[in-house]
């Protein structure tokens, strides 16, 4: 396996600076961003590589010699966004992701489903968490149809490139589940769409990850080792369906996703949050989930996010990494045991 960073948090600093940082950490990859909510910033002639084998090989010789190599690329946004300044911008930052990965010898591109809106002429995405009624069924027959356009067409591009999809299993998207992928995957005939397995999200949706893997199996494409905290004193009171958040205003440090759309603040008194790896699952957890998925895939990428917002973006990668090294040596440490046992019976 690949054990790797996802450089959004890096993104402070030069590419050459952010493998420098991975390598110091014990890692060997990294994803990059190509585009999405966030530009490119670590490949800003993204355009350029795609055109041309010089400028790719040019890249690609920025990682010779570091001991860090590109783990996949990731366009992470809503290409079905019903604003089509978002959602026409964010498609084919997936289409060129698709074409830069081809072009730099990847086979890997991270993205989310993305979501609709909820009828004609909508301008705003609508997610339906609970289809208790008629409406939210006829609300989901409309996104589906979108959906599986959509992604019959980027299936076939990704085949034609040699290129597999991992869509991460985020809430706020139609496909944000094991039975959301299987539907899409139905709808579709897909062969090259698949599942970016991050466990966060599942964990506060109260799924268990490695069960994810293991049902899934051959649809699990890539991973993002990144861990989160239910904080049960607000969660008992609250639930996990948090809207807490605060919009920020124009004047205040935010992130914008594109169009007219920002990322709000997150809440204070949250039901969860994202932490380092080891403060939500202990080492022995994510050694269980490191063998679920070497069981899919030996050569699968496993690529920290850093969202802890109690830790520093240095501080907080060194201690998912510690606990990520933990778990693959303890992984490692089982498998040749057992491979020795096995040579000696």
């Amino acid at each position: 396996m690949k054990l790797g960073v996802y450089n959004a948090v890096l993104h402070d600093r030069s590419l050459e600076e952010a493998i420098g940082v991975i390598a110091g950490l014990g890692l060997n990859g990294i994803e990059i961003n190509s585009g999405g909510f966030l530009p490119p910033t670590h490949i800003p002639n993204i355009d350029e590589i795609v055109a041309s084998p010089a400028a790719a090989k040019a890249f690609l010789a920025t990682f010779e010699g570091t001991g860090v190599e590109i783990a996949g690329l990731n366009c992470n946004g809503n290409p079905l966004h019903p604003n089509p300044v978002i959602g026409e911008k964010h498609a084919e930052d997936v289409r060129r992701s698709i074409r830069a990965a081809a072009a730099l010898g990847q086979n890997r591109v991270v993205t989310m489903s993305g979501l609709p809106g909820g009828e004609p002429g909508a301008t705003r995405p609508n997610w339906i968490v609970n289809a208790w009624n008629s409406a939210a069924l006829d609300v989901l027959d409309h996104q589906w149809e979108i959906a599986a356009a959509f992604w019959s067409d980027i299936d076939q591009l990704a085949k034609d490139h040699g290129v597999k999809v991992a869509l991460e299993l985020h809430p706020q998207n139609i496909v944000f589940n094991a039975r959301d992928i299987r539907k899409l995957v139905e709808l579709t005939g897909a062969t090259h769409v698949g599942v970016e397995m991050d466990a966060s999200h599942l964990f506060w949706q109260q799924a268990d990850p490695v069960s994810v893997v293991r049902e899934l199996g051959p649809l699990i494409f890539h991973a993002a080792a990144k861990d989160i905290r239910i904080n049960p004193e607000n969660a008992k009171l609250n639930g996990v369906l948090d809207n807490g958040f605060r919009r920020l205003r124009e004047d205040e440090d935010r992130v914008n996703l594109g169009g007219d759309e920002w990322a709000n603040e997150w809440p204070k008194d949250s039901s969860w949050d994202f932490v380092a790896l080891g403060k939500g699952h202990d080492t022995a957890y994510w050694t269980e989930f490191i063998r679920a998925l070497y069981e899919v895939d030996p050569d699968m990428c496993l690529n920290i996010e850093h969202e802890d917002t109690e830790l520093g973006r240095i501080e907080g990668l060194e201690v998912a990494a510690t606990v990520l090294r933990d778990a693959w040596a303890a992984f490692s440490g089982e498998r040749s045991l057992s491979l020795s046992k096995g040579a000696v019976s």
